[in-house]
C-alpha cells in the first residue's frame, strides 16, 4: 500500500495548532503534523489565511471520516484527495 497522507483546512492558526496537538491523543498519531500557511488566492491579508495540518499516514489505518469529522469540530475539513 502506498503511503497516505491527510490534508486538513482549518480556519487559522490556533485551530491548526490544537488539531495538530489533539491527533496523538484522539488518533495515535506518532508522526507530528506539519501546518502549513495557505493564503486564499488573492488575498494580502495574513488574517484571511487557511492552515493545513498534513498527517502522513504510512499504513493507511486514520478512518477519513473521523478525521473530517474531527476537524469540523474546529469548523474545518478533510480535503479530499
Amino acid at each position: 500500500m502506498s503511503d497516505v497522507r491527510h490534508v486538513l483546512v482549518l480556519p487559522d492558526r490556533d485551530a491548526a495548532e490544537e488539531v495538530a496537538a489533539e491527533l496523538g491523543d484522539r488518533f495515535g498519531v506518532i508522526e507530528e503534523p506539519q501546518l502549513v500557511r495557505d493564503a486564499l488566492a488573492g488575498e494580502d491579508d495574513a488574517e484571511d489565511a487557511q492552515w493545513l495540518v498534513v498527517v502522513e499516514d504510512p499504513s493507511g489505518r486514520l478512518d477519513s471520516l473521523a478525521l473530517d469529522a474531527f476537524a469540523a469540530e474546529y469548523e474545518g475539513w478533510l480535503e479530499a484527495p
